[in-house]
């Protein structure tokens, strides 16, 4: 079992950077696929990021393709998500999850997740 504690979040312009942190509890986070998801108010959460258990294979959505960028340091037991060029629709609460898995799968929809964390929430200003 692991525990997810997000970080990072915060109000932020348009144009803006962020870079959230998602850090486990366990020795054994390497053996996990990561991903982040986020949720508007009134909508469903949607897929923002998700990386490998290694860190070799990572996949974005068009809507933030170029923009975030999903990392992680297993030796920190930690999950990056970088966000770059921030826009007003990006605002939403930001979730961190994972799952055990095989190596060099990645898993893009909630169900897919295990483990979440409590969220953090990330605004962003026009």
């Amino acid at each position: 079992q692991v525990q997810l504690v997000e970080s990072g979040g915060g109000l932020v312009q348009a144009g803006g950077s962020l870079n959230l942190s998602c850090a486990a509890s366990g020795r054994t986070f390497s053996m996990y696929a990561m991903g982040w998801f986020r949720q508007a108010p009134g909508k469903e959460r949607e897929f923002v990021a998700a990386i490998s258990r290694s860190g070799g294979n990572t996949y974005d959505p068009d809507s933030v393709k170029g923009r975030f960028t999903i990392s992680r340091d297993n030796a920190k037991n930690t999950v990056y998500l970088q966000m770059n060029s921030l826009k007003t629709e990006d605002t939403a609460v930001y979730y961190c999850a994972g799952r055990l898995s095989d190596d060099a799968y990645f898993y893009t929809h909630p169900k897919n997740y295990e483990y979440w964390g409590q969220g953090t929430q990330v605004t962003v200003s026009s």
